[in-house]
C-alpha cells in the first residue's frame, strides 16, 4: 500500500512539474483582425505613416463633414445621410483601388525576384546575403523593403527576427512563401532550395499569365457594374439640386427608397464584385 501511495505522490509531482515548465500549446491559427487586414491593405498600397484607426477617424471625418454640407444645401437629411454614407467609405475605397493596383504591378516582378534569389544561393551567397544583395539589384517597387532588411540584419544578426520585420513590410502572399521558405531552410538545412525557388518561379509566371488573360476578358464586366452602381447617385445629386425635387425625400416614404436604393446597390455591387473578380491571395503565413 505505501508502495502505490508513493507511486502515486511520485505521479502527481511529476505532473505538477510538467505543467509548470512545459512550453504552452501553440495558439491555433485565427482569421485576421479587421485591424491587421487593414494594415496590410494600407502596407499593399503604399501608404506610409497612417494606421488602421487613422484611416477610419479620417474616413468618419469625412462622411460627418460631408453629411453636414449636403444637408446644410440641400435641406434634407436623408440626402445629405446618404452623400456622407458615400464620402465616408471613398477614402476604405481609394486606398483597396490603390492596393489592387500595386499588388497587379508587383505581381509581375515576383518571378523576378525569386530568380535573383536562386541566383544568388546557387553563386554561393548565405540567405541573409542573397536578400540583402535585392535591395541593390531587386525591382525598384521592393528594393526600399530588401536594403531596410539588410539594415535590420546588419544591427541585430538575428535573421528570424529580421525575416518577420521583412514579412510585415511587404504584406504579400508571396513574399509570405518565399520567406517561410528561406526560413525552413535556414532552421532544418536541406539542399532543394534552388529547385524549389525555380519552381516557385515557375508556378507564379503561370499564375500571371493565366491570370492576365482572364482579367481582360472579365475588365468590361467590372467597369459597367460600376458605371450601374453610380448611375443612381448621379441622378440624385442632380435632382438634390432642385429644391422641389428635393422635397420629396424629405418624407418617411423618401427616406424609406433612399435607403432600400442604397441596400441594393451596395448588395448588388458586392455580389458582382464576388462574381465577376478573381480570387486574391490571403496571407495565411502572416
Amino acid at each position: 500500500m505505501g508502495v502505490v501511495a508513493g507511486l502515486v505522490l511520485g505521479a502527481g509531482l511529476c505532473l505538477l512539474l510538467w505543467a509548470v515548465t512545459a512550453e504552452p500549446p501553440a495558439t491555433p491559427l485565427r482569421g485576421a483582425r479587421w485591424s491587421d487586414r487593414l494594415t496590410d491593405l494600407l502596407t499593399q498600397a503604399g501608404v506610409t505613416g497612417v494606421s488602421a484607426g487613422g484611416l477610419v477617424g479620417a474616413s468618419a471625418l469625412l462622411g460627418a463633414l460631408v453629411l453636414v454640407t449636403v444637408t446644410a444645401v440641400v435641406g434634407v437629411p436623408a440626402v445629405g445621410l446618404c452623400f456622407g454614407l458615400l464620402a465616408g467609405g471613398a477614402p476604405l475605397a481609394l486606398v483597396r483601388s490603390r492596393a489592387r493596383r500595386r499588388r497587379a504591378a508587383l505581381r509581375e516582378v515576383w518571378p523576378e525576384v525569386v530568380d535573383h534569389l536562386a541566383s544568388g544561393i546557387r553563386a554561393g551567397l548565405s540567405l541573409p546575403e542573397a536578400l540583402a544583395q535585392l535591395g541593390h539589384r531587386g525591382p525598384e517597387d521592393l528594393r526600399p523593403a530588401f536594403l531596410a532588411f539588410a539594415e535590420d540584419h546588419r544591427v541585430s544578426g538575428r535573421f528570424g527576427e529580421c525575416l518577420d520585420t521583412l514579412k510585415a513590410r511587404l504584406a504579400d502572399p508571396v513574399a509570405d512563401r518565399i520567406v517561410e521558405a528561406l526560413r525552413l531552410t535556414r532552421d532544418v538545412g536541406g539542399s532543394d532550395l534552388g529547385r524549389l525557388l525555380r519552381t516557385l518561379a515557375h508556378f507564379l509566371r503561370e499564375d500571371l499569365r493565366t491570370r492576365g488573360e482572364l482579367e481582360a476578358r472579365q475588365s468590361w464586366t467590372v467597369n459597367a457594374a460600376r458605371l450601374a452602381a453610380a448611375a443612381p447617385w448621379l441622378v440624385l445629386a442632380l435632382l438634390a439640386s432642385r429644391p422641389q425635387a428635393a422635397a420629396a425625400y424629405d418624407t418617411p416614404t423618401g427616406a424609406a427608397v433612399l435607403l432600400a436604393g442604397g441596400a441594393s446597390t451596395l448588395v448588388a455591387y458586392q455580389l458582382m464584385l464576388r462574381v465577376a473578380r478573381l480570387p486574391e491571395d490571403v496571407r495565411v503565413l502572416r
